[in-house]
């Protein structure tokens, strides 16, 4: 499993599945992937948070695409894989090279895709799914919803790690302090999102390892 985020391993480790965190970026989850392929694995799974795209989703909203689109190429993900992660779900996930963050943005690219969510990690697992011959598969919870522009501290907050960096976060809000209200609301939103990941991962294939894990 592929994630973005510190926090998000310490979820998608209940599965009992390897994990490879890859910071949040393209770059990163292709390297998580190659990592986990050079462990022996025999299949990949990007697991996360994803941004709204569909207004109709809100956040917490879990989804497991059949089809990852990556420009004008898409991959289809395999439904034995998707099986394991609650079965697959009839959305679309758009793979953005930079963070979709306003509202209209959003908008146009569920205009233009159909994409229920977007986000930066998968197109690069599904990549490296396709050029080793494994299957692939995506399990993601809607973080922002489509009605929810990002934050500023927001674009800053992941180090290499996945882990939240402090010191960028505290210097953007004390250049936009206005932006409080905004990452209050996506803090909440992130803990929605979290919740619905925690409550997949209980009805999933390995729940033996979730009653000797604890999400703090």
């Amino acid at each position: 499993m592929v994630v973005g985020l510190a926090a998000e391993a310490k979820i998608a480790r209940r599965f009992g599945w390897q994990v490879e965190i890859g910071g949040g970026t393209s770059s990163g989850a292709e390297a998580a992937a190659l990592r986990l392929i050079r462990g022996g694995v025999g299949a990949l799974v990007s697991f996360g948070l994803a941004g709204g795209l569909d207004p109709a989703l809100p956040s917490g909203t879990v989804i497991v695409p059949s089809e990852v689109i990556d420009g004008d190429h898409r991959y289809r993900t395999d439904p034995d894989v998707s099986s394991l992660l609650g079965g697959a779900t009839p959305h679309l996930l758009f793979g953005a090279s930079a963070i979709t963050v306003t509202i209209v943005e959003k908008a146009r690219i569920y205009s233009e895709t159909g994409a229920a969510a977007v986000d930066l990690e998968s197109t690069a697992v599904a990549h490296v799914a396709e050029a080793h011959s494994l299957p692939f598969a995506v399990l993601r919870a809607i973080c922002d919803p489509a009605d929810r522009t990002l934050p500023p501290a927001a674009l800053a907050a992941l180090d290499a790690h996945g882990a939240i960096a402090i010191g960028r976060v505290l210097t953007s809000i004390a250049m936009h302090p206005t932006q409080i209200p905004a990452l209050l609301t996506l803090a909440s939103d992130a803990m929605t999102a979290r919740r619905a990941l925690i409550a997949r991962v209980k009805k999933g294939p390995h729940r033996e390892h979730e009653e000797c894990m604890e999400f703090h």
